[in-house]
């Protein structure tokens, strides 16, 4: 069943609405909080599905001309960028250690300092390699 955003003119508060595609228009969408049937229905986000290849065919295209991967070594900020559009385009679910290393690539911080104030990640069956880099 559909869940339908709205926003109630009277009292200003948002709330959604489960209906069925059969009843909705047929259906009055009350207010739960003041019961006001003074109602706007909002447009809520909208979601695209895509495939696998045209994600991958996307990152190629960011990332594939190797000018856009130079300089990622001096500018962390890139580089987190780059995880994390990595990361969105594949669509994997990341350990809570990864989203913590790309938050402090963004705000600057060097893998190296990120290493030294994270040293569990660098242990075995963290985010780091065999070499022990990221």
């Amino acid at each position: 069943m559909p869940t339908y955003e709205y926003r109630c003119l009277d009292c200003k508060r948002p709330f959604e609405v489960f209906i069925t595609y059969a009843d909705y228009g047929k259906v009055p969408v009350v207010c739960p909080r003041c019961k006001s049937e003074h109602v706007h229905r909002r447009i809520g986000r909208v979601r695209i599905a895509r495939s696998e290849d045209s994600r991958l065919e996307e990152l190629a295209t960011d990332f594939g001309d190797p000018a856009a991967l130079e300089g990622l070594e001096e500018d962390p900020r890139a580089l987190g960028r780059m995880m994390r559009k990595m990361s969105q385009e594949l669509g994997e679910e990341m350990p809570p250690e990864f989203d913590e290393v790309v938050d402090r690539l963004e705000k600057g911080q060097s893998p190296e300092e990120i290493e030294a104030a994270l040293p569990e990640l660098s242990e075995e069956g963290g985010l780091a390699d065999d070499s022990g880099d990221f």
